[in-house]
């Protein structure tokens, strides 16, 4: 096994940066999957990096030269998923004015890579069982089974095994995907790794946009060290892509993200006057609604407005999420916008 320095030197290329003991153990693990051609279950919340994962298994491995195809099962529907996977004859249907290898086609070699696979209906979930059994499909509209020799990974930010005793999910499918497993850390549970990013990121913003280098000061380290980040690495970039391009200093210490993050926004407006002092209560109710908004508003754009999709990534019963979008008025915000 390489010592950790080399992995984490190696992993860096893939935007994978951390040094905690929680993301240096997932390092390791990274480089032992890649040793395998075996299916691979990568599982961890929204925006901790599992795409990444899967890339640097893949570039780590003996396919290296291959494609890497990666595929969000949500936001392919139910009626396209066989096409799309398995391509097509010409005029299989009425769109097909040409052949189409597909999906798995273009990965031949390679890696396919299913992120999101607990969106899968059961229909698509029996066409991917067939497929994994012996790597074998056949095209829409075509005759000839094909063979293509490709490695499965697979991510979700659900449990499987609870979707599964729920019947959600496939049983038998479930087996075939969780031979292999990778649990990305949420980045709360990683310590000191939010500011090491942070700052890794500075550096390439600086070299993207090619303006001076900034840094965090001492308080804009103390927040980023402090706050949950329920967005995990995706959420801490957002905030300092902002912060880097808008803020005039230097130096950063993160003060609107500090009222963003932390909901100070709303203390301070109560702290500053007597006259329009808030309550307490009022201004936790308006720091959740403002919460609730943003979390349910990001779910709805990664879920391209489908509201059952975005549930099911939220964890939420779909009738208790449309409730949500309804008292935000998102619904009309995203009709708008459309």
């Amino acid at each position: 096994m390489r010592v950790p320095g080399e992995t984490m030197e190696e992993l860096s290329r893939f935007n994978l940066v951390g040094k905690s003991p929680q993301f240096t153990q997932t390092v390791r693990r990274i480089h032992r999957l890649a040793q395998f051609d075996a299916t691979v279950m990568i599982a961890g919340e929204t925006g901790t990096g599992k795409e990444l994962a899967a890339r640097a298994i893949h570039y780590l491995g003996g396919r290296t030269d291959k494609p890497f195809v990666p595929v969000n099962c949500g936001a392919i529907s139910e009626s396209l998923l066989e096409s799309e996977l398995f391509g097509h004859e010409r005029g299989a249907f009425t769109d097909a004015k040409s052949a189409s290898i597909g999906l798995v086609g273009e990965a031949a070699g390679g890696t396919l890579f299913l992120d999101e696979v607990d969106t899968l209906s059961l229909k698509a979930q029996a066409a991917l069982l067939r497929f994994l059994q012996d790597r074998t499909y056949r095209r829409v509209g075509g005759g000839g089974i094909r063979h293509v020799d490709v490695r499965i990974i697979v991510a979700c930010n659900a449990d499987l095994g609870l979707l599964a005793n729920e019947r959600r999910f496939r049983q038998d499918l479930l087996y075939r995907l969780n031979v292999l497993t990778l649990k990305m850390p949420a980045l709360r549970d990683r310590e000191g790794d939010a500011v090491l990013i942070a700052q890794t990121m500075l550096q390439r913003l600086s070299h993207q946009y090619r303006l001076p280098l900034k840094r965090l000061n001492a308080d804009g380290r103390d927040l980023l060290a402090r706050h949950s980040w329920p967005g995990n690495v995706r959420e801490l970039e957002n905030v300092i892509h902002r912060e880097f391009l808008l803020s005039e200093e230097s130096e950063l210490d993160l003060r609107d993200a500090r009222a963003e993050l932390l909901g100070e926004l709303v203390v301070a407006a109560a702290v500053r006057t007597h006259e329009s002092a808030i309550a307490f209560r009022e201004a936790k109710a308006r720091a959740v609604a403002e919460f609730e908004r943003g979390y349910v508003s990001e779910l709805l754009l990664r879920a391209d407005g489908n509201i059952s999709h975005a549930a099911r990534m939220a964890s939420q019963d779909r009738s208790a999420f449309g409730k949500l979008v309804r008292k935000y008025g998102l619904t009309e915000e995203m009709q708008s916008s459309a």
